[in-house]
């Protein structure tokens, strides 16, 4: 098959005076990216350009199937390869991740990349315009109804600035909502006694809600891989936990000002084999609906 060709390169008719050939496939950390090789070399002198241009095939890392290996970011590198089609950096509204993609521009030594992405200061008073660009609610309160800030003094506009950012965290940290909280478990119970239960691990936590909430009281602990672009006011049903105790999932939803307000539970029993005298298998899917006004 063309897969084993070139250490899962496929051969389609690439450039004759390069050992790779046009289509590559690629294991960017366990996501799969398939692009042709003039891509990977389009900025002269990046990693890789070096990869892909000045070294050969066998020199290369590969996974189990022969992909071509990196070990960084796989849900970020989709912006480092649409960058590098056309050499122009398009992103979501309200992205969240730009130090990180910054950070895998850096490592990638795209440096056009790496300069769009950092922050933009003003030569008059050292305030970021790409924090008040990406900011809807502090553009509005700085500009007034039109949003501008052009007729504001800059004395006026340095010390608005510093106001804003001072109540901030404590304006976004009391904002009210809805969290849901939910868990599938499934345990065995002996045929003799209760008393023989066997539970089995919890194997995930979902968090449901308004994007913004669930990162202020997960933070680092939310998995957001299954839905990673969500603007901060849209909802999502997709993030889930990267641990399994529920008590965890709660102290930090006490710990910002929730509440539990509400919970439900369905479970189902079923047998592990078709002999009734067999232990019985139960499983619970349970949802806690948690509030803070």
């Amino acid at each position: 098959m063309a897969l084993a060709d070139s250490a899962r390169g496929l051969s389609n008719g690439g450039d004759a005076d390069s050992p790779f050939p046009e289509i590559i496939e690629l294991n960017v950390g366990g996501q799969v990216y398939l692009t042709r090789h003039k891509t990977l070399i389009a900025v002269p002198d990046s990693l890789l350009w070096h990869m892909f241009n000045q070294k050969t095939p066998k020199e290369l890392s590969t996974d189990s199937k022969g992909r071509y290996f990196l070990d960084r970011d796989g849900f970020l590198f989709r912006y480092i390869l649409d960058y590098l089609r056309d050499l122009i950096l398009v992103l979501p509204d309200y992205f969240p991740e730009k130090c990180r993609l910054k950070r895998e521009a850096d490592f990638f030594q795209l440096q056009d990349l790496s300069k769009r992405l950092s922050p933009k200061v003003s030569k008059e008073n050292s305030i970021s315009e790409e924090i008040s660009q990406s900011d809807p609610e502090e553009v509005g309160f700085l500009g007034g109804a039109g949003g501008s800030t052009a007729s504001l003094e800059p004395t006026r506009f340095v010390s608005t600035m510093t106001r804003t950012h001072a109540r901030s965290p404590s304006l976004e940290s009391r904002k009210a909502g809805y969290i849901t909280v939910g868990y599938r478990g499934s345990y065995t119970i002996g045929r003799d006694a209760q008393a023989d239960a066997k539970f089995r691990r919890v194997a995930r936590i979902t968090v449901c809600g308004k994007t913004s909430l669930a990162k202020e009281v997960f933070g680092d602990t939310l998995n957001e891989s299954r839905d990673p672009d969500r603007p901060p006011e849209r909802y999502t049903s997709r993030y889930y936990l990267k641990f399994n105790f529920l008590e965890q999932a709660f102290e930090k939803l006490s710990e910002v000002g929730f509440r539990m307000v509400a919970c439900s539970s369905t479970g189902t029993c079923a047998y592990a084999s078709n002999d009734p005298s067999e232990d019985k298998i139960w499983t619970s899917y349970t949802e806690y609906v948690f509030c803070r006004d």
